[in-house]
């Protein structure tokens, strides 16, 4: 008997996506990257190392992936380096091939006589020179795959490291070698949004897709495959479902509650299911209000400014000023304490930081941090007259 966790897979999702990234069509941008945005815990993660990795590797590409939110105390540039260089020390004709590029006529291959360090951002061996070694030993179409990609661009050596992978895609799609496609997701759409939306990023003009969400099937599939001592009804089940932001560990959660509940009434399980995934729910978006209705006067109002405003938002120009100004003013505050400047802003967005309401990427730029929040704003009326 396996021990193994039993998932849900979506093996035809899978092999389409996997299709779509290894051919490109006449006039596609694919080849520029593919960006799949999915808000965090709805099964992203899950279905790029379950189910799509095994698809590109189906169709014969060598696929490296870098998860950057795993560590997020690592710099996401470091991390996308590291699953480069582990990759490469599992071959040893690639190593090989690096160790006489970096001037080594002698080398034992399996002995540490080349150091991987060698390989990386202003390294002895370039990004590039690495994938090219590897694309031309292993004649594979190489895929990256980068998880919350929007990370990288949180620090410095994160942007380089998008670079080099821009030179390194550049030439590995050239004629001589097999190619590389980078494949990027993330769990805010504004955030990932930035990684291609501009022609100075790495990745101007990829294409950026709404990651399909966990459907019908996944619940029919979960009242199946559950086990309580009572049935549920997948389309019971569904409503529920949507309710708690299409987020698997949330009915997974509740499913819990009533496990190894043997004296609950089967009758009436189905009913307290539904009440214990609705609970679970509201705990989490008070828990996430509780943090917001903390916040002083101007937080609160600089986070709803930059919620309303999106993509488009400027956090220190004179109109953008005017809006935390009257943003407060809806608050409750009266026109002579509602004051917002420069540097009251800039201790707000540090403190919104803190709180993980915001994010800021290395070069200055303010996002939410998730969209739950933006829906929770707007959900109860705070971005009412600011939009």
């Amino acid at each position: 008997m396996s021990n193994a966790q039993v998932l849900f897979q979506r093996p035809e999702l899978a092999n389409r996506l996997a299709k779509q990234i290894l051919v490109i069509g006449v006039g596609s941008a694919a080849s520029s990257g593919v960006f799949l945005a999915a808000p965090r815990r709805t099964g992203k993660s899950t279905f790029v190392r379950e189910d799509l990795r095994p698809a590109l590797e189906a169709e014969g590409a060598l696929v490296v992936y870098a998860d950057l939110w795993a560590n997020p105390t690592a710099d996401p540039g470091n991390v996308i380096v590291n699953a480069i260089r582990a990759t490469l020390a599992s071959n040893d004709g690639v190593v090989l091939r690096l160790a006489k590029s970096a001037g080594m006529d002698k080398v034992k291959v399996g002995s540490v006589s080349f150091d991987l360090d060698r390989v990386g951002l202003g390294k002895d061996v370039s990004l590039t020179e690495a994938l090219v070694a590897l694309s031309d030993e292993t004649k594979k179409i190489i895929v990256l795959v980068i998880d919350e990609a929007q990370h990288a661009i949180t620090t410095e050596a994160g942007v380089s490291a998008l670079f080099a992978l821009k030179a390194a895609r550049d030439e590995l799609n050239s004629s001589q070698h097999h190619g590389l496609r980078v494949v990027c997701t993330g769990s805010n759409r504004d955030k990932l949004a930035m990684l291609r939306n501009s022609k100075d990023q790495a990745f101007f003009g990829a294409p950026l897709v709404n990651f399909p969400m966990l459907g019908k099937d996944y619940i029919e599939w979960f009242c199946k495959e559950v086990d309580l001592p009572f049935q549920l009804d997948p389309k019971q089940v569904w409503p529920l479902f949507v309710e708690a932001g299409y987020r698997p560990e949330v009915i997974g959660a509740a499913a819990d509650r009533f496990r190894f509940d043997f004296e609950i009434d089967v009758e009436t399980g189905a009913d307290k299911f539904a009440e214990e995934v609705r609970r679970l729910t509201d705990e989490m978006n008070q828990v996430q209000l509780g943090v917001i209705h903390s916040l002083t006067p101007i937080q609160s109002s600089v986070l709803r400014v930059m919620a309303a405003a999106r993509e488009n938002y400027a956090p220190f120009e004179a109109a953008t000023l005017e809006k935390y100004r009257k943003a407060m003013t809806q608050a409750g505050l009266s026109v002579d304490d509602a004051k917002a400047d420069v540097p009251g802003v800039q201790q707000a967005l540090i403190a919104l930081q803190e709180k993980k309401l915001v994010w800021k990427a290395a070069r200055g730029v303010y996002a939410i941090e998730e969209q739950s929040i933006f829906d929770l704003l707007k959900a109860s009326g705070q971005l009412d007259g600011l939009e």
